[in-house]
């Protein structure tokens, strides 16, 4: 599949809903019929005996797929243990990442459209040289970027969306994910953030219930980055 049917998920930082949001997608682009796939093809902190717990498992789940290890290790190749960076991960089990590599698996899957979820930040190094930033800029994909409602994620925010621009990343659009504590409502921190950014697409995603699939319960988010149209 080329790039034009894949839109990268990456986020201002770690923990901020980006599993949450492309899981969200999936889900609602099947209930419609799509052929949507998923795609986490780096990951720090993996557990085999927390499978259904871990992102790809999340993911694999939102599109009403058994979480095997198999299934996991099929969207997410590149999985490693110590909750750290990828760079630093991948040492501690004597491994590296290359960036190529990366970006070919992300290439040969099918999906109509594929999601591809990065990982951490999008400056969380990959290796000695090279940042999700690299991975989404060699890709060539339209990246959605989730970040959170917290003090600060506005300086973040602008910063993340500053840094893709400059590198030539097409920016689909901006999720806020509500966070845990926020100063003011997610829709004043959306209207200052694109008072900055200039026009872009933005949505609001509330705190979700705590459930086991809270993405089930996420209000339609496809249509606002023209998703249907890839």
């Amino acid at each position: 599949m080329s790039a034009a049917g894949t839109l990268f998920v990456t986020g201002t930082g770690t923990e901020i809903g980006k599993t949450l949001v492309a899981a969200a997608l999936c889900h609602e682009l099947r209930t419609q019929g799509r052929a949507v796939r998923a795609l986490k093809p780096v990951l720090s902190g993996y557990d085999p005996a927390a499978r259904e717990e871990s992102d790809p498992g999340v993911l694999l789940a939102s599109l009403g797929e058994p979480v095997t290890e198999v299934a996991v290790a099929a969207i997410a190749p590149w999985r490693f243990s110590a909750p750290l960076s990828p760079d630093m991960a991948a040492a501690r089990e004597g491994r590296s990442l290359v960036l190529d590599e990366i970006v070919a698996f992300c290439r040969a899957a099918d999906g109509d459209p594929l999601l591809v979820e990065g990982i951490g930040g999008a400056m969380v190094p990959l290796d000695g040289r090279h940042t999700v930033l690299d991975w989404m800029a060699a890709l060539g994909a339209p990246a959605l970027v989730v970040a959170g409602s917290y003090l600060g994620t506005i300086s973040h925010t602008l910063t993340t969306l500053a840094a893709m621009r400059g590198r030539g990343v097409e920016v689909a659009g901006l999720v806020i994910s509500e966070s845990v504590e926020s100063p003011v409502p997610p829709a004043e921190t959306a209207e200052a953030i694109n008072r900055h950014a200039g026009p872009l697409p933005i949505a609001l995603v509330p705190r979700l219930p705590a459930d086991p699939a809270p993405w089930r319960a996420a209000a339609p988010l496809a249509a606002t980055f023209g998703l249907h149209d890839r």
